[in-house]
């Protein structure tokens, strides 16, 4: 047994000697033979060195694929964003589609009241009757406090020459005080009467004449209706409508963008409800018809 352990102590010296011999690594010039660069090296040497380059690279692979955006590259990995954008596209669908039902709505509205028909009337809306309250029991008696408490208050406001009384269908005195260019001069030969759904006034001139626009908008409907013939609207600043009907040209297509006082269609007697050529101009506000003699000028 000693002589195969004395063997075996010889084979390990003499791989660590062949390991530990240096060898000598020069680099010449092909044509002189002179000698460029040299290196003094041992096996182990070049052993060690491979083993360093191996465990830096594994190190800066690793730190690529942890911590840089090149391991949505590599299969098997899924880009670590991709929730949030998920996340962001949903809530900009969701608000698209928010818009998308409001235009709709307003579209719709618009061409009922284009089409003549009566919106003042109340609609009647689901009311859920699970949580209605009983108010049939409260007494309607003022407390002393209340009534001081109303008395000093109407006291107050009684001489505020800015109080909004005066407002027609929640109008604001910005919106009141607004005056428009005149669309056209011509004869009123009929005028407003909300109470006999004429929520507009109609407006005799020469034949041919041009309309033009009250004032800067984008034209949002221009086309054919059967009873009032070629129609344009448009909407301006402020919830404001002009509505122009029977025409018998029109100058403008939807999505134009007009100034005040351009034209944008001609004069005349289209469609069923027509008695002759003339001009039925309707000016809407925050969704309700106002009379558009007391903002304009004929």
């Amino acid at each position: 047994m000693s002589r195969f352990k004395i063997e075996g102590e010889k084979v390990w010296q003499l791989l660590l000697q062949r390991l530990r011999d240096k060898y000598r690594l020069v680099i010449l010039n092909e044509e002189s033979f002179e000698e460029r660069l040299s290196f003094r090296l041992s096996r182990l040497n070049v052993f060690v060195v491979i083993g360093l380059m191996s465990i830096v690279l594994v190190l800066i692979t690793t730190y690529i694929i942890a911590f840089t955006p090149l391991k949505e590259y590599i299969p098997g990995y899924t880009d670590v964003t991709m929730q949030r954008r998920i996340y962001e596209l949903q809530l900009r669908a969701d608000s698209v589609q928010r818009v998308l039902n409001s235009n709709e709505s307003y579209l719709n509205d618009l061409r009922k009241v284009l089409g003549g028909e009566d919106l003042t009337a109340k609609r009647e809306l689901p009311v859920d009757t699970t949580n209605v309250k009983d108010y049939k029991n409260i007494s309607d008696k003022r407390s002393k406090a209340d009534s001081m408490m109303r008395a000093d208050y109407e006291n107050r406001s009684r001489y505020n020459l800015f109080r909004s009384e005066g407002n027609v269908q929640g109008q604001s005195t910005q919106v009141r005080n607004l005056f428009f260019y005149s669309p056209l001069k011509g004869i009123i030969t009929s005028k407003y009467d909300a109470q006999s759904a004429h929520y507009g006034i109609d407006i005799v001139a020469g034949k041919d004449d041009a309309i033009k626009a009250i004032q800067d908008g984008t034209v949002i409907f221009a086309g054919w209706t059967v009873e009032t013939g070629y129609v344009i609207a448009l909407q301006h600043p402020g919830n404001i409508v002009s509505v122009y009907k029977h025409n018998s040209v029109l100058l403008k297509k939807q999505g134009s963008i007009v100034r005040a006082g351009e034209s944008i269609a001609i004069i005349g007697e289209s469609g069923e409800l027509s008695t002759g050529p003339h001009l039925h101009l309707e000016i809407w506000i925050n969704g309700n018809p106002v009379n558009p003699m007391d903002y304009i000028v004929f």
